[in-house]
Formats: structure tokens, sequence, C-alpha cells
């Protein structure tokens, strides 16, 4: 059997931090084990193309979750990333480290060293901001970030202005010493290229001698003897392989993919392990439970200035922003399409924000025949508007589906399940309209198209935002971070309770959800995961 120092599954936005990192001193020899394949596809790499991933199965898990009462019975679609970078890979790019006093949750959580005063130096470590080095932004580190001040859409200006005559203030920096206001998103893009987890810290280590990187393999268990970790059994190319781990095995594959393998490996709720005919190694009934994920929504205006749809949605259209990217590097493919956003509190009573805003100078209402309506702007000029709560109460969970490890999980998200996410989510899409109606807006709307004029009433408000909401891909929690097993699954060096030689080091081990776009926090974890495991390996 095959052997190696670490052994990480998964090369999405933390598993390529760790592989970095574990490689850098080249005294260890490290397996990186990836289902998907490369990222190097031209849809990933363009800064807008993740519109044409939503639905691509060669680098998309495709989930879906079980039909949920909160969203009016819809089984919500959740694009995961397959391919080296992960959801990293065909994310919005928007990068957001969240609130500090989430971290200060954290710590009294009794996770010590996860404070705000703890992550901080590894969010500067890692960094390298366009927008320079300060006492919060990190200049020189492996991540580019771009401060996304050149090219934006005019719609920026006038969205900003409304949104300080709505009494927020502009925020020149959502990471720097405070979160709420409006102002335009940093981005996780370099020299007009998506710059993925892949790309920042994975494609140096690939470089080194000490790393392998495994893909189109995936893992189907982890190996325990007597208690400890000592390998990874995994499929590739339809056969069954082993490797083993001389130090440790780390599970990186992200909110779905960790839990779901802690729990066909004997790791879980021992009942549910029991029915599918799995032996109970470790009963520990919160693997896969306390799933958190923020609920997003948009309201769409027609315009009476061109937005992007003008551009994109014409064959012409379409060849213009092609040759200015190619050409130029510049235009609306080099970029996101949420340009700008913000936070803000639905009622002042709160000590910090708790939603997070999104502007588009685009709309997809109405697809063409056979489409999606992410793929194809609307033949009219459209703006929308979006939201997400930042800390949601409800809660869902994550169970094996049957004892294959090749199939899907089972995914409740149990969303809008409390009175306070339905009262919150209420209050602020009302603060979408206040916002649209400031006069820096207000003097370019035609009209409002999605909810409509017509919905007005607290019942017709919710009944619409049940209907029309889904995630915003920050799933999160289900393999949560704790002292205590009986109410978390690892420990805050992010060692799995009850057996030796394994962590967990992804979006998974959050004790709470973030405020905020979850891929910065989840390098982050990488970050500070690797140092960890480097200091006990001594």
């Amino acid at each position: 059997m095959d052997q190696t120092d670490f052994i990480i599954v998964g090369a999405g936005s933390a598993g390529c931090v760790l592989a970095n990192r574990l490689t850098e001193s080249g005294k260890y020899r490290v397996t990186l084990i990836e289902a998907g394949g490369t990222d190097r596809r031209f849809f990933v790499q363009l800064p807008l193309g993740y519109g044409k991933l939503f639905y691509d199965p060669s680098v998309n898990w495709l989930y879906s979750t079980e039909p949920d009462p909160g969203l009016a019975g819809q089984a919500d679609h959740w694009p995961r990333g397959r391919l080296l970078g992960g959801s990293s890979s065909i994310n919005a790019m928007v990068y957001i480290r969240g609130h500090k006093a989430d971290y200060e949750d954290w710590k009294a959580a009794g996770n010590p060293g996860w404070g705000w005063d703890d992550v901080l130096p590894a969010y500067r470590a890692m960094e390298d901001n366009e927008a320079g080095g300060d006492a919060f932004r990190g200049k020189g580190g492996p991540l580019f970030i771009s401060a996304n001040r050149k090219g934006l859409h005019p719609l920026v200006a006038d969205y900003i202005a409304a949104g300080k005559a709505a009494g927020l203030s502009e925020n020149p920096d959502f990471n720097g010493a405070e979160q709420e206001g409006v102002g335009i998103y940093q981005m996780t893009i370099r020299n007009a290229r998506r710059n993925s987890a892949a790309r920042a810290f994975l494609r140096p280590a690939m470089k080194r001698a000490n790393l392998r990187v495994i893909t189109g393999a995936q893992v189907t268990r982890v190996l325990i003897e007597g208690g400890r970790a000592t390998g990874v059994e995994l499929r590739r190319g339809g056969q069954v392989e082993r490797i083993a781990a001389r130090g440790e095995v780390i599970l990186s594959g992200g909110s779905v993919n960790s839990p779901q393998l802690l729990q066909l490996s004997g790791i879980g709720p021992g009942a549910l392990l029991q029915d599918h005919g799995l032996s109970v190694l470790v009963d520990n009934p919160n693997v896969g439970d306390h799933l958190s994920d923020h609920q997003g929504i948009n309201y769409t205006w027609r315009m009476n200035v061109p937005t992007y749809n003008q551009l994109l949605r014409p064959w012409w259209g379409k060849l213009v922003a092609g040759m200015q990217y190619v050409l130029l590097g510049g235009g609306p493919l080099a970029k996101s399409i949420n340009h700008a956003g913000g936070f803000f509190r639905t009622s002042p009573d709160l000590v910090r924000p708790n939603m997070q805003l999104y502007m588009q100078a685009f709309s997809t209402l109405l697809p063409r025949p056979g489409e999606r309506p992410i793929l194809t702007p609307d033949p009219f000029p459209g703006m929308s508007l979006g939201l997400s709560n930042c800390r949601p109460t409800s809660r869902g969970h994550i169970r094996i589906a049957s004892p294959d490890p090749l199939a899907h999980p089972k995914i409740v998200a149990n969303a809008f399940s409390t009175d306070h996410d339905v009262v919150e989510m209420l209050a602020a899409v009302k603060y979408l309209r206040h916002l649209a109606a400031q006069p820096a807006l207000a003097r370019l709307i035609e009209e409002e198209l999605r909810p409509g004029p017509e919905v007005v009433t607290d019942e017709a408000l919710i009944e619409d935002f049940r209907r029309r909401s889904g995630t915003v891909y920050h799933p999160s929690c289900t393999s949560r971070m704790g002292p205590d097993a009986a109410t978390s699954v690892v420990d805050a060096r992010l060692r799995v309770h009850g057996v030796r030689g394994l962590r967990v080091c992804d979006a998974s081990v959050f004790p709470n959800l973030i405020s905020g776009n979850t891929n910065a926090p989840a390098m982050m974890v990488g970050w500070k995961g690797a140092e960890i495991i480097l200091a006990d390996a001594r």
C-alpha cells in the first residue's frame, strides 16, 4: 500500500492552502486527492464564466436539497465545485472575511486561537491586496485580491449614492475597520483571470517534488485501526486503491463531503449508520448536523438606462465583450457580476449588520427556450439588487442516504424555519425597496419587475421570498468546532473527537456561520489549520 506523511482529501479552498503550506519546508510528503479534474478550463478562468458552470457536471457536484417547506416546498439547487480549487473555481469571487465579532463568537464557544486577534494575522499573511497593506489588509502574500476599482458599470455610482441617501455610509473596505455600509467588493481576480485557491496556492506547490496531486479519484472511506486514522480508500478509474498516512488524514471536502465521508467511515449518528449497515466507530450525532447557510433573494427593475443586458444578450454584444476581454483584458467578462454591495442592519438595536447586499447591473428573468435563467440576460435593460441574511438561526443537516459512497447525501436545509429568520428577511426586503426609492436610483427605474408592485402586504412579501429565495452557496458548520464531543465534531486544533490522526479543515468546522461570503474564511482555516498541524507534528 502506497504511503505518504499527510493525506488531504479535497482540493478546495482550504485543501489547496493546506497542500501549499504543508509542503513548503520540504520535510513532509503530502498527497492531495480530488474527486474532480483540472481547473484549466476556459469558463473557469474567465471571471464571468461562472454562469456556465452553474449546471456543468464536469466541474460541479450538482447537489439538490430535499423539498423545503421554508422555500414553498421547492428543492434548492446546490452547486459545489468538483475540480481543483473546489468551489473557489466556480464561485462569484467576492472576497469577504466576515465581521470581527463572528470570530469572537468562535472563541467564546470554547475555541482558543480562533478569535479576531488570532485570525487577523493569518488573513494578512496570506493576502496580497491590490489596495496595499495596512493594519487590516495584507500585502505580499500568495493570494492576490483585486481592489476592483476600474471598469465598473456606471450604475455602481448611482447605487452607492442611493445607499448613502438611505442612511448607509460609503465603506471603502468591507474587510477593514468596519463592515457596515455600501461600496465596491474586492475580488479574487488577478490579471483578468479567476484567482482561485488552486491558482494562488496549489499551482505553485505542484512544482515541489514532495506534493502529489491525484485527480479523478473519490475517497470512499477513512481507514481507521485501533482508534487511529491510518489512511484512505479511494476509487479511481473503476479501481479501488488504498493510501496509508504515516502522519495524519485531513478532510477538506467542504460542508457536504466532509461529514458525508465521516459518516461513511463509521463516525456519525449511530442509528443512521446502523440503518445503512455501517459499523459505528464513533457515535457522534453532530456529524452533519448544525448546517447553517445564507438565504438570498433578488429584486429586479426595468431601467431606462443601458445595463449589461444590452451588451451580453445579443451575439454582436458578446463579440464586443469578448474582444474587450481578449485585446484589453477588461470589460464585463473580466469581473464578477456583483460589482458592489454592502452590509446593513434591519434594526438600529442590532450591534452589527445582519444583512448583506449585492448590486448587479444585469437581470435574468426571461431565459431563452431550453436555457437556464442564469445564462441569458433579459432583452431589456435590467438591474437587480439582492440580499442575504448574515446570521440565520435556521439549522439543517446532511445525512448519507445510502452506504454507496458515490451516492449523493440527503441535504435538509430547513430554510426560514424560525420566526426570527422570517421576520428578519421581511424587514430586509422592505429595505431593498427603500434603497431603490432613493432619487439616485429612482430616476433610472422604469418599473419593478420582481416581485412586482402588487406584492405589498407582509403576507405577500413572505410568500414571495419563500418562493424565490435560495442558497447563496455558503453551507457551513456541519463538522463544527468545539471543546465537547457532545456538541461538536472537532476540537480547536481541528482533531476529530474520538479518532486520533484525523482532522477536518474546511468551512464545515465553522462554529457558527460567518457574516458574509465564506471563501475567504475557508482559505483562512486552511492557513491556520496548516500552522496547527505543523506545530503538532514537531
